[in-house]
């Protein structure tokens, strides 16, 4: 679907679900708030316009992919999809630049990075989604402990997180990546943080210290300015819950019918 505001410019659905924004004529433009927040991330991944190693898990449109490509020339990407027809689609009507070094697989994102070689990759954005929902292999302590391994101890895990209202499942999915990494953090817009509104939260995990100070700058200065927790911040907002494990994980909570509103 054409951004009536961007005329070079796509929102793909997925049975009635945003899932990605694309400016074909602009990779460096996000649309999408978490998209902007995990672009910090990839910015801070390294120092500025150097190359990096990034692993997608859900390709969407590749819009990530793009940002990286630009913003870091020489970037070794590679993403997965269990959805071919939208792979297919997305080669097709969205094509991205092909000297990127850029590759899409399609398989089960889970399965696929257990295949990837030990210190293999500098940044890993996980943003998979089956309809609205995170599958539950993808929000354990054995699917972090993989993508540790395959950050070798110095990269970033970035993962999109969807809740709401009591916010369990957030609470949960930051206790489970603080059980894997040694450094954690949390990214939201405040009424999301409060449990006011179904919305995105960015959680952060690495073996060294994150860029927390300068991820808050740039959080604030957003169009919809975002709340960072680390530390204790983010301890008192896990308040106590478990991490989670493949035996007792469990999709991500279905947003509201409203949510997807623009």
């Amino acid at each position: 679907m054409r951004d009536a505001d961007r005329p070079d410019s796509w929102l793909l659905l997925v049975d009635g679900t945003p899932q990605s924004h694309v400016d074909l004529s602009d990779p460096t433009y996000l649309d999408f708030e978490y998209v902007q927040r995990i672009g910090h991330v990839a910015d801070l991944a390294a120092p500025r316009g150097e190359p990096i190693r990034a692993l997608h898990l859900g390709a969407g449109a590749l819009t990530l992919a793009r940002y990286i490509a630009a913003t870091r020339p020489g970037s070794r990407q590679r993403a997965v999809d269990d959805n071919p027809r939208l792979i297919e689609l997305v080669r097709e009507s969205l094509p991205w630049d092909r000297r990127a070094d850029l590759r899409v697989g399609i398989a089960d994102a889970r399965e696929w990075l257990s295949r990837r070689r030990d210190d293999s990759a500098d940044l890993i954005v996980s943003d998979v989604f089956a309809g609205a929902q995170t599958p539950a292999a993808l929000t354990s302590v054995e699917f972090f402990t993989d993508a540790d391994r395959v950050l070798g101890g110095g990269g970033i895990c970035a993962a999109n997180v969807g809740d709401g209202r009591r916010l369990r499942h957030v609470r949960a999915q930051a206790a489970t990546l603080g059980a894997v990494f040694a450094h954690t953090a949390l990214i939201a817009a405040p009424g999301v943080l409060r449990g006011r509104r179904f919305g995105n939260f960015v959680l952060l995990g690495s073996q060294r210290p994150l860029p927390v100070d300068e991820l808050t700058r740039r959080a604030h200065r957003d169009p919809d300015m975002a709340r960072v927790l680390a530390g204790e911040l983010l301890e008192r907002f896990v308040a106590g819950a478990a991490p989670v494990r493949d035996a007792t994980a469990t999709d991500s909570p279905l947003p509201p019918d409203d949510v997807f509103a623009r």
